[in-house]
């Protein structure tokens, strides 16, 4: 085994080891700042100018900015440093020990995404020395799989603003210029309880949230007529209603109803517009059945995002792989990327179907060629 290799996975054998689970839900939430730190710890080691960015008030949670070189432009190599909860019983080895057979790498976030790190760290210290024209960026983020607040934090702070940038989300070293937004909405119907013997003693919060569901799946029609990307293979807006929840006897006139769906916008749409949309359709059914209907987001939505497919930098990932840059149905932080102006694309080891789920892994075949296919881009944009 080659002596990067062994680096490599001794790095993320340190990184899997750290838990760093971001999530909606605070019995499993937890910071990442301990996997912050190392990074910063072997980046400094490499010569780069390391930056904290704290995102959460306590410092839990962080981003990692850490430059090579100095001026304008200039390539960033972006991740994010959280996972996923995990289930240990379903897992045939210790989600956080590191974990080698079948010339696979096991360990939560081994590919999702924790593993992409030390194949960039490889990258860059393969050209340690060389006269940079433009700065090299590695970008390590906080809360990805939950908030996206790491992401949010960099746009708002205005920074950093390379010239291009690449996610190395798992996609087999495939790149990957567009991927559909998503938002996750509630909708609360609120009538008024009473005897089910006589519907006049009260005003049915299901019969209500039935004409709010038709409503939707109908709009959810409307949107696959409206909108087609033949690049994706759902090439249309999908709206999934996710959850029900109402009343609580059926011998009471149901007084409060709420259900939560989610819709994932392709490019060429907008999450507001989209939203507004659906407001108004909510308000019309409220007046027509007298009822209060609230809706709301049980998330910050995320944009869809689309990178230009004669852009420079989906040209040269296309020339690197060999591969036709394609869609995905998964979001990332590449739409926060470009609103920093940067050419974004999404390209990383491993494959997007062992994320999120009992053990996890990265292929060590998959090692040397990321590590060769980011050199080659870093030379591109920075030497």
């Amino acid at each position: 085994m080659p002596a990067t290799d062994k680096l490599v996975i001794e790095q993320l054998r340190q990184l899997v080891s750290i838990p760093s689970v971001s999530s909606p839900d605070p019995l499993w939430d937890q910071g990442n700042r301990a996997v912050i730190d190392l990074l910063a710890t072997w980046l400094d080691d490499l010569g780069f100018h390391i930056e904290i960015q704290e995102v959460s008030e306590d410092g839990a949670k962080a981003n990692l900015i850490a430059t090579l070189g100095s001026g304008p432009g200039g390539l960033v190599l972006a991740g994010h440093t959280d996972t996923v909860p995990f289930d240990e019983g379903r897992w045939q080895s210790d989600p956080l020990t590191l974990t080698e057979r079948d010339q696979r790498l096991y360990g939560l976030g081994s590919t999702d995404m924790k593993g992409f790190f030390p194949l960039a760290l490889a990258a860059a210290a393969a050209i340690r020395g060389s006269a940079l024209k433009q700065p090299l960026i590695l970008l390590a983020t906080a809360d990805e799989e939950s908030s996206m607040n790491g992401a949010r934090a960099l746009v708002t702070a205005g920074y950093p603003r390379g010239r291009a940038a690449i996610i190395g989300e798992p996609t087999s070293l495939v790149p990957v210029r567009m991927h559909k937004g998503i938002m996750m909405e509630a909708v609360r119907v609120t009538g008024r309880a009473g005897h089910s013997s006589n519907p006049a003693l009260g005003n049915s919060a299901l019969d209500g949230m039935h004409a709010v569901m038709g409503d939707l799946m109908s709009y959810r029609q409307q949107l696959r007529q409206r909108f087609n990307h033949d690049l994706f293979e759902v090439a249309w807006p999908t709206l999934n209603l996710g959850c029900l929840h109402g009343g609580d006897s059926p011998n009471r006139i149901c007084g409060q109803a709420e259900l939560h769906f989610d819709l994932r916008m392709v490019p060429g749409g907008d999450n507001a517009t989209v939203r507004g949309e659906i407001e108004q359709r909510m308000m019309q059914i409220a007046r027509q059945h007298a009822l209060e209907i609230e809706l709301r987001s049980l998330n910050v939505d995320v944009a869809p995002y689309e990178q230009s497919a004669d852009s420079d930098l989906v040209r040269l990932a296309e020339q690197l792989t060999g591969h036709r840059a394609e869609a995905v149905a998964f979001a990332t932080e590449a739409p926060f990327m470009q609103q920093l102006g940067m050419e974004t694309i999404v390209m990383g080891p491993g494959s997007i179907d062992r994320a999120h789920q009992p053990d996890e892994y990265l292929e060590l075949e998959q090692i040397q060629p990321c590590i060769s296919l980011l050199q080659q881009c870093i030379r591109h944009y920075c030497l």
